[in-house]
């Protein structure tokens, strides 16, 4: 069974997801990671990648078929991506789902720190990222990205540490396997 982690820019998925990955003893994989690599091979940023995908719907299609293909072979990994816990429901793939989210605050803070920039840039690009991503969701797939009901924890990591993220996961996925 795949283990999804979802959720907002700057929530802290990708540090939980790494973490879990390791402390359960699965692999790995991040679409950001994947969505990148295939901006820098266009060229592009990250932000203009995502503008471009506005208008070639090919981009999201053949990565998010990529994705549904690796969730169907059930390796157990842990998948770092904003779509993964709507794709997998979506497509009746068998999956524990994670959506993690914080503060707008928090998160704006989070990027600004890991990129290098000013608050105000970070909450920018946040925001450019976000609306850009749902509205290809919505017309790609007809998802609503802030609709957390499929998901089987939805975690708020304003206030937590990510080891305490990662304890949360197991003990609710132990609750549900009991």
């Amino acid at each position: 069974m795949e283990l999804t982690v979802s959720g907002p820019i700057g929530s802290g998925k990708s540090t939980v997801a790494k973490l879990l990955a390791a402390r359960i003893g699965s692999t790995y994989m991040s679409t950001g990671d994947i969505f990148r690599e295939n901006a820098r091979k266009h060229g592009m940023s990250v932000e203009a990648f995502n503008e471009y995908a506005e208008s070639h719907a090919e981009v999201d299609t053949e990565q998010d078929n990529f994705l549904i293909e690796r969730m169907r072979k059930g390796d157990g990994l842990v998948i770092d991506s904003r779509l993964a816990g709507w794709l997998s429901y979506k497509n009746g793939i068998e999956a524990f789902r994670v959506f993690i989210t914080a503060d707008y605050a928090t998160r704006t803070k989070r990027i600004s720190l890991r990129e290098k920039i000013d608050e105000s840039v970070a909450s920018d690009l946040i925001s450019r990222r976000e609306e850009s991503e749902a509205k290809r969701y919505r017309l790609l797939y007809s998802i609503d990205i802030s609709d957390t009901s499929i998901y089987d924890l939805v975690l708020d990591t304003t206030a937590m540490k990510p080891d305490d993220a990662v304890q949360a996961i197991i003990e609710r996925m132990r609750e549900l396997s009991a």
